[in-house]
């Protein structure tokens, strides 16, 4: 693929060919991954099998009847239950961050988020997947999830998925922020601010980052009556909340006013109110701040695109689909930094124009189209970014 000669930088050749889109995704998988294999199939054509799934939102089964020399389905099916969740868990990171190098450097301070995403589930439920399936509001109608808890760098240019967990019951928030904490130091990485959705606003969650000194943004619930007079007024500041119980914890809360002027209905002066720690930001700073964290919702949407369809309860084959999703999407964002990123004066930034998610599952379908010779049909892609 010729690149505009308006986008081409010197920092790598301007042709991009398909291989340069299927390779870091299935090398990223490949080496990170162990599935004894005998036989004439191999852990690389299996792999490469799961990453064309993804890209065209297919399943196991309705992918064989797209190509021919794929391996067969009860092959796939067999394979992919050798995997370990604890091994996926650990080896999570090492994946999604295999080409970060070009985006993200270590020693250098990033903005991050934590948040949940849920993937629904229509089958049903007994010991195998049981600790895995959450209950929550109804959506897509049903109430049972599979869910899971992502850590996000929602610094401009550089969104990337850094690790994804799968939620169990039997594990409090605070342990999977501990979880995202510790691979942020893992990978180098400083902390510019974290920032949390009202999801997380809880006694325990707010005391232990104040513990961990992690600069952090996490907005209030307006509930209860001192909390509802502190967000009254007609000017941005910063004001005092005692959080009562055991011991009680005194939060810095930030309030920025903004007008409505009309927006969802709403008129007059609205009071935003984010609880906020060893931060020295002005409110509508942390305002703005944490605007940038639904970033993290257009990484959900490309996700849920190149997300291999399936039905299994098999709480492990669920998790590696959405380790490959998100892996999609960084690699995408790793190729814009290579071959999209102009040679110009000032801070470095990418052309995203230049090249389309939609582009890049078109490529990596051809590249698996291509390897895997007597392919029958390019299926037409759905909702491009």
């Amino acid at each position: 693929m010729p690149l505009p000669k308006s986008r081409v930088t010197c920092r790598k050749s301007n042709i991009l060919k398909p291989k340069d889109c299927c390779a870091p995704v299935v090398s990223a998988l490949d080496q990170h991954l162990t599935i004894p294999i005998q036989g004439k199939l191999t852990q690389t054509d299996l792999i490469s099998s799961l990453v064309g799934m993804a890209v065209m939102n297919q399943s196991v089964h309705s992918i064989t009847h797209i190509l021919d020399r794929v391996p067969c389905e009860t092959s796939v099916r067999y394979h992919l239950k050798k995997l370990d969740m604890a091994d996926l868990e650990q080896n999570n990171t090492s994946i999604l961050t295999t080409h970060m190098h070009h985006v993200l450097k270590p020693g250098y301070a990033y903005q991050f988020a934590i948040d949940f995403t849920n993937d629904p589930y229509y089958g049903s439920t007994d010991e195998e997947n049981e600790a895995y399936i959450v209950r929550s509001k109804r959506k897509k109608s049903t109430n049972e999830f599979y869910s899971y808890i992502t850590l996000y760098v929602t610094t401009r240019n550089r969104q990337m998925t850094l690790a994804v967990f799968p939620v169990r019951r039997d594990t409090s928030k605070v342990g999977y922020i501990a979880q995202c904490l510790d691979r942020i130091t893992e990978l180098g990485l400083r902390i510019e601010v974290l920032c949390l959705d009202r999801e997380f606003y809880t006694r325990k969650v707010l005391g232990f980052l104040m513990d961990v000194q992690v600069p952090f943004i996490v907005p209030v619930r307006k509930h209860g009556k001192r909390m509802k007079q502190v967000l009254q007024g007609t000017h941005s500041r910063y004001a005092e909340y005692r959080m009562h119980g055991k011991p009680v914890l005194v939060l810095k809360i930030a309030i920025a006013v903004k007008y409505a002027k009309g927006k969802r209905g709403k008129r007059g002066v609205e009071n935003l109110g984010y609880v906020v720690g060893n931060l020295r930001w002005n409110p509508h700073r942390v305002h703005q701040t944490y605007r940038s964290r639904f970033s993290i919702e257009s990484s959900y949407r490309m996700r849920n695109q190149v997300k291999p369809r399936t039905s299994t309860k098999n709480p492990v084959i669920r998790y590696l689909y959405a380790i490959i999703s998100f892996l999609l999407k960084n690699i995408w964002i790793d190729l814009l930094w290579k071959h999209f990123s102009p040679v110009k004066q000032g801070p470095q930034t990418i052309e995203v124009r230049g090249f389309r998610f939609s582009s890049f599952m078109c490529i990596i379908w051809e590249a698996i189209r291509t390897s895997m010779r007597g392919a029958r049909a390019i299926p037409v892609l759905r909702n491009p970014v």
